[in-house]
């Protein structure tokens, strides 16, 4: 089930993107809201896996794997767990997901180097349950990764907890 965000999380989510290593104490300053309130926020968006990881945020191309692609896998029925054992066991690939439309699965890989990502492609399709693959090199980032522009456009419910968020209503 999803977690419905308020004002006072988009805050505390926008706040650790633009300070990621701040502390319970720093994020209750930037939000205005009590240290208690912050732990208590952060604990909750954990746990409803709305924060799905406190790693940090790795440029491959500056780790030294500058060659990226999307590759799209046509598969045989039936095959996805295959597949999906198949694409773990190479660390070149980095994401995959299972789609709609001529496609089965999409991928995202990230290699040092030109030759090594024709080896990773090799690689892919070394699984008898792919019938097809396609690639396309990322030559440049257009939009990097990014969730809090989708989150800030959202409606949000008030929050009831933080003052600072509290709606104020005027009269006429």
């Amino acid at each position: 089930m999803a977690h419905t965000l308020d004002a006072l999380d988009v805050a505390l989510l926008s706040a650790l993107g633009d300070h990621p290593r701040a502390g319970d104490l720093e994020l209750s300053r930037i939000t205005k809201v009590a240290r208690a309130t912050v732990q208590s926020r952060l604990r909750r968006l954990e746990e409803a896996g709305v924060i799905a990881s406190w790693q940090p945020a790795v440029d491959v191309a500056s780790a030294g794997f500058p060659v990226q692609a999307f590759v799209t896998l046509e598969i045989s029925q039936g095959a996805l767990d295959e597949v999906a054992r198949h694409l773990e066991g190479i660390p070149q690939v980095l994401e995959a997901y299972v789609t709609t439309g001529t496609s089965d699965v999409v991928l995202k890989v990230a290699t040092a180097s030109h030759p090594d990502l024709q080896a990773t492609l090799v690689r892919i399709d070394q699984s008898s349950a792919v019938v097809r693959s396609t690639s396309v090199m990322v030559l440049s980032t257009l939009v990097p990764p990014r969730t809090l522009p989708l989150l800030a456009a959202a409606e949000h419910k008030p929050s009831a907890h933080a003052p600072a968020y509290r709606r104020t209503t005027v009269a006429p």
